[in-house]
């Protein structure tokens, strides 16, 4: 695991203002990544980084010879954000990931005598346009949440509610990683086939039974050759960082077509990223203990280590909010509807990329994981409006004096994140966010 080092100090102040203000999620502990241009501007897309309310513009800086002083590995590092994704900053690993963020960390701070020139390359991110991170090659969707696992397995087989596999093994399928967007998409109500309560045929038609599913998003660096596993221990040299993730999900399109083979067009239709990327260095200080239940089946070997029971989980506190057209009129803000805790994954990181690999599975720089629905142990914590209204049978108030089981057009959905804990600078993930748009026409 990452040890602390200088960049994780609480008492680390930026001479940007805004980086210094209580509950920013972009402290100068923090600096995540992530790919921007200006709103009109016909140029590629940059790699930047968050600070405060500004991001740092690493081409420019990298131009300006910002990070000259600091030696190959941040030089190394700062040549390879000068692309349009961040592939290739993710490809070369830890060493080069911590050298550019210590490079920014000490050229940030008061003081710092490259204060003059950085100024020069920073941009609001007010106004800016940003991209998905990085080329996702292949995505994979995980179920590491017991508590979703369990909530729905009620709803769905209420005498069988968790299937026996379950804690033996992480729960994955292959998802598309083509319809994956940015915070801020334009999610379309997906058509597909449905088969109605008593009907004998299904039917081609809009889902009604639209979801959002509350996931931490896990990118990867670099990867490995295929048909070598990736033990345990290693697993999260090849993780670069972390956001957060809605997986949009269909649940009567889920419902009629997940036997044999799991979901296909209920979740392919879209998923939504954040912009910016918490990298796993940043996240040092929030490591938490990983526990199993002496009750339940402990892990097999693979998918354990000292390493994992000492600090394999990490606390993220996630939020959800809806803001629906009504109330948008009505000027008024978005509503929460739950949150939990990253904390509580019944796998972790590092038990994902294991299990993924071990059959020699090669990943790549740019894969991204998702965590699966991320709920915790009590109702407040469902992290989808499936488990929240029990299966559409219990609707929710809105301010708006509306109600909602399920997504309505127009309704937006909001993620935000953040890690806090004694003696640690509060960091965010700043938010994702994507709204519903009606169905087009039937084919």
């Amino acid at each position: 695991m990452i040890p602390l080092n200088e960049t994780h100090n609480p008492q680390l102040r930026s001479w940007v203002e805004s980086a210094n203000t209580p509950g920013s999620d972009f402290p100068i502990q923090n600096l995540p990544f992530g790919v921007f241009r200006l709103q009109g501007n016909p140029h590629v897309f940059r790699v930047g980084v968050a600070i405060g309310g500004l991001m740092v513009d690493l081409t420019a800086a990298q131009a300006g010879g910002i990070f000259d002083a600091y030696g190959g590995l941040a030089q190394a590092g700062a040549l390879a954000c000068r692309a349009p994704t961040l592939n290739a900053f993710m490809a070369l690993g830890a060493p080069a990931w911590s050298a550019l963020r210590l490079a920014l960390s000490r050229a940030l701070r008061e003081g710092a005598p490259q204060q003059a020139a950085l100024q020069a390359c920073l941009l609001p991110q007010t106004g800016a346009e940003f991209a998905v991170p990085a080329h996702i090659g292949d995505y994979t969707d995980f179920y590491t949440s017991v508590h979703h696992a369990t909530n729905i397995g009620k709803l769905l087989r209420p005498d069988n509610p968790l299937l026996p596999n379950y804690k033996w093994i992480p729960i994955g399928y292959h998802g598309r990683s083509s319809s994956i967007g940015v915070s801020g998409q334009a999610v379309r109500r997906p058509v597909s086939q449905v088969m109605r309560p008593g009907a004998t045929e299904p039917v081609l038609t809009p889902s009604t039974r639209l979801d959002y599913e509350l996931e931490v998003g896990i990118f990867i660096g670099p990867g490995n050759v295929l048909g070598d596993p990736v033990p345990v221990t290693q697993a999260e040299q090849h993780v670069f960082g972390l956001c957060l993730f809605n997986d949009w999900s269909a649940r009567d399109v889920q419902g009629w077509e997940y036997q044999p083979l799991g979901p296909f067009l209920s979740k392919n239709f879209a998923s939504t990223a954040s912009p910016w990327v918490v990298t796993m260095e940043a996240l040092a200080p929030f490591r938490q203990p990983w526990t199993r239940s002496s009750g339940d089946p402990q892990p097999l070997p693979y998918l354990d280590s000292a390493e994992l029971r000492q600090s394999g989980a990490i606390s993220i506190e996630l939020e959800v909010f809806i803001q629906s057209d009504a109330m948008r009129k009505q000027g008024l803000i978005e509503h929460q509807l739950s949150h939990s805790n990253f904390r509580d994954a019944y796998w972790s990181v590092s038990q994902m990329v294991a299990h993924h690999t071990v059959n020699g599975c090669n990943l790549q720089p740019g894969d991204l994981l998702g965590s699966g629905t991320q709920s915790g142990p009590t109702e407040a914590e469902a992290g989808s409006l499936m488990e929240l209204s029990k299966g559409g049978k219990q609707p929710l108030p809105l301010p708006s004096g509306e109600t909602r089981t399920f997504l309505e057009d127009g309704d937006t959905v909001i993620f935000r994140g953040a890690c806090t804990a004694p003696g640690a600078a509060r960091i965010g993930f700043g938010e994702v966010r994507g709204t519903l748009l009606p169905a087009r026409p039937l084919p």
